[in-house]
């Protein structure tokens, strides 16, 4: 299969955004849109998730690229949502036509050999209108009481020493009166959320995924990888400068621990395959809209290219980390399908994109929701330490909840 690069005039950012999110693929953050539209050109199958499977890099690697040069991400991208599970199967796409455009307003464009109507799916583009709407029905599971309730439980089990680190999580399941438009709430999560990475990518079953993560699971570039995980967290009140908050958090022990577990996985596990792995001396805030999160900058660097694991590769190795898994992860993952009550599909499942070259980026699926016309499912995590209390990882996870479906429903839910 050929492709052909060519570089294009700067797009409207919000129509790009728009013919993304709502039919075909979408990752956006502050330095770059990247979208896929028109039909699959191809689909890589994970059959065996996550597990070794060389032969998805090389279906990707096989397809020839003309054209004109640009960056990495901007020849032939495969995109994908991706389960939790990291033995579920999953699939890449390969859409007909991909756009990159940069904070500049550099922008390539990447189409199927043949293919030349791209400007066609552009000028079709209608803005969204859609506002929030009402609660028509709503469910939790597990419960908040039973959730306060696991908390309690693994908190004992996490003080005999077996298991350092666990995610619990929970999710919401409801529906309103109109099918759901994923452009609207993009739109609406580009606002409340701006230094999240916006993503919407279709699922299995007609489904959509479309959230606002603020976790990167790495970055590959060349000989270069950077991850940013993100772990401590504290609610901030609306409308109240953080200061006092985020110095409260730099200075809870519990949270540090928490934070510290998944940075020091991550730095062991890119260790195995890098010559050099950093990572900052000391966490720094990530402020959200009504949340603050201790993070570290991890970086790992080989000397030559060709000795630096593809993106899938490093996917492969870090994937669950105990940002939103556990650690050990054998043993916190036991736990996770012990006390939660139904599969996570592709809450905390990576979100992302990876090219022919190998680079590519992934983020952790949080702080999204699952869209099926007019029915939706979120789902909220915490992690849980030793030193945990089941009422504030209870009220952490309220609080997740309401942010992202904030951007669905008139009011808040609890």
């Amino acid at each position: 299969m050929k492709f052909v690069r060519e570089v294009i005039p700067t797009q409207n950012l919000e129509v790009l955004r728009t013919l993304g999110a709502r039919d075909g693929w979408l990752i956006e953050n502050s330095e770059l849109i990247r979208i896929g539209f028109g039909k699959i050109a191809d689909q890589i199958k994970l059959t065996d998730g996550l597990e070794p499977d060389i032969a998805a890099t090389d279906q990707l690697r096989s397809h020839e690229l003309s054209g004109a040069a640009g960056p990495s991400g901007t020849g032939i991208v495969a995109f994908g949502s991706l389960p939790f599970d990291r033995k579920a199967p999953g699939h890449l796409e390969i859409p007909e036509y991909s756009i990159s455009q940069n904070s500049n307003g550099e922008a390539w464009l990447s189409r199927l050999d043949g293919s030349m109507n791209w400007q066609d799916h552009i000028t079709a583009v209608s803005m969204p209108t859609q506002e929030t709407q009402n609660l028509r029905s709503i469910s939790f599971l597990p419960t908040p009481e039973e959730y306060a309730h696991n908390v309690a439980l693994a908190v004992e089990i996490l003080r005999r020493k077996e298991i350092l680190k666990v995610v619990l999580a929970r999710s919401v399941t409801g529906s309103v009166p109109e099918a759901l438009d994923p452009a609207a709430i993009i739109g609406r999560l580009k606002t409340r959320e701006p230094v999240c990475t916006l993503y919407s990518l279709p699922t299995e079953n007609g489904r959509r995924f479309v959230g606002a993560s603020p976790e990167l699971l790495l970055r590959r570039n060349g000989a270069d990888v950077l991850c940013h995980p993100l772990a401590g967290t504290i609610a901030l009140p609306l409308n109240v400068q953080p200061d006092d908050y985020q110095n409260w958090l730099l200075g809870s022990s519990k949270n540090l621990h928490e934070h510290e577990v998944p940075v020091n996985e991550i730095v062991t596990a890119l260790a195995t395959v890098y010559e050099n792995v950093e990572a900052d001396a000391t966490p720094s805030i990530v402020t959200l809209r009504t949340l603050a999160h201790l993070g570290t900058w991890i970086k790992a660097s080989q000397e030559h290219e060709v000795d630096s694991p593809d993106a899938l590769e490093i996917l492969r190795i870090l994937h669950p980390t105990a940002a939103i898994g556990g650690i050990p992860r054998k043993g916190s993952y036991e736990l996770i399908q012990q006390l939660e009550s139904h599969d996570r599909g592709h809450y905390a499942g990576p979100v992302g994109w990876v090219d022919a070259r190998g680079d590519g980026e992934w983020w952790i699926g949080i702080r999204g929701i699952l869209l099926y016309e007019n029915t939706f499912e979120a789902w909220a995590g915490a992690g849980i330490v030793s030193e945990s209390d089941p009422a504030a990882e209870r009220e952490e996870t309220r609080v997740k909840l309401a942010s992202v479906l904030s951007s669905v429903l008139v009011d808040s839910v609890q």
